[in-house]
């Protein structure tokens, strides 16, 4: 069982950055792929970034590419997500999520266990 807790959100202007954590309880964080995931106001929540166990491989969805780097600590059990440039279409409540399969995941359904969010908002 993993317990994720978000971090770092709030009001930004465009142009702006914020830095995002997700802090993982457990002893077996460094087995977990992880991944950010958004949802805006009345949008399907959609996948950001995933990064593998070791921080090796990362991958990114267009919206964010180049402007979002997804990062992570395994001795602190946290995993980052530095977001710079921010759009007002970035707007969104951020998730973290975990998932126990080794390899980059992009798909929500494929996540176990999920954070409560964090609500970011970049005015223009």
């Amino acid at each position: 069982q993993v317990q994720l807790v978000e971090s770092g959100g709030g009001l930004v202007q465009a142009g702006g950055s914020l830095r995002l954590s997700c802090a993982a309880s457990g002893r077996t964080f460094s087995r977990y792929t992880m991944g950010w995931f958004r949802q805006a106001p009345g949008k399907e929540r959609e996948f950001v970034t995933t990064i593998n166990w070791s921080g090796g491989s990362t991958y990114y969805a267009d919206s964010v590419k180049g402007r979002f780097t997804i990062s992570r600590d395994n001795a602190k059990n946290t995993v980052y997500l530095q977001m710079n440039s921010l759009k007002p279409e970035d707007t969104a409540v951020y998730y973290c999520a975990a998932t126990r399969l080794a390899v980059l995941v992009t798909t929500l359904s494929e996540y176990e266990y999920w954070g409560q969010g964090t609500q970011v908002t970049v005015s223009s």
